[in-house]
């Protein structure tokens, strides 16, 4: 059952996201913030597809050839795609609510980004074996939990401040999708089910994806220039 589950939910997470992001674009009149939710989740997709493609066609057809080399470089791709979606996303917010943050915070998300984006390039991450490193596992996440729990922060006191009633819920999205990686990222060695946390995260990015939907859609009715 989990054979055909796994893929099923795979290929609607990544048709629906597509959708969703082209729908923001379509939708969007030229808005410079909701240009970049769109292409927020175009990268959301785009990076997500190297490795779920994969593991789709890991799971219809066993052994195929070289799948763990491909499966290891979905993966970086992926952690990169992400570190790239929460810079975006800040953009998003800053860009909506017009806010003028400081220099240090701007400079501060950019660095933890970089940072991230140097450690999952590193030949110490062996992405292509079935035994990577546990420990660069941890290593690498550090600065990219740090950004969770910055935008975490950030979008929580912005949607209030604000009143921004469609992405009221961004913050706790975010949270239960860092809950739910983590636990991924850590507890997989220990039971193999845990890989299976990867699911509600993913739900995750598609409930947050759905409130830019919301938003849109609102904001267009209201006729907002």
């Amino acid at each position: 059952m989990q054979k055909i589950m796994e893929p099923t939910f795979e290929i609607i997470y990544l048709l629906a996201g597509l959708c969703i992001s082209i729908y923001i674009l379509a939708k969007s009149k030229k808005r410079l913030p909701y240009i970049l939710f769109g292409i927020m989740g175009l990268v959301l997709v785009f990076g997500d597809a190297f490795h779920l493609v994969p593991r789709i066609i890991n799971a219809l057809e066993p052994g195929v050839q070289n799948i763990d080399y491909y499966l290891g470089i979905g993966k970086l791709i992926t952690s990169i795609t992400m570190t790239v979606f929460y810079v975006i996303l800040f953009w998003f917010f800053k860009l909506r609510y017009k806010e003028k943050t400081s220099l240090a915070l701007d400079f501060g998300i950019y660095v933890l980004a970089i940072t991230r984006i140097a450690l999952c390039l590193l030949p110490f991450n062996d992405w292509t074996s079935k035994e990577a490193p546990y420990m660069w596992g941890i290593y690498r996440n550090i600065p990219f939990v740090v950004i969770g729990i910055i935008m975490v922060v950030l979008t929580f006191i912005w949607t209030r401040a604000n009143k921004d009633k469609p992405f009221m819920f961004v913050p706790l999205a975010i949270f239960l999708s860092f809950i739910f990686y983590i636990m991924t990222v850590t507890l997989t060695v220990v039971h193999t089910a845990f890989g299976m946390m990867m699911i509600p995260k993913t739900v995750c990015y598609v409930w947050l994806l759905v409130m830019g939907v919301v938003a849109i859609r609102k904001d267009n009715k209201n006729g907002e220039e």
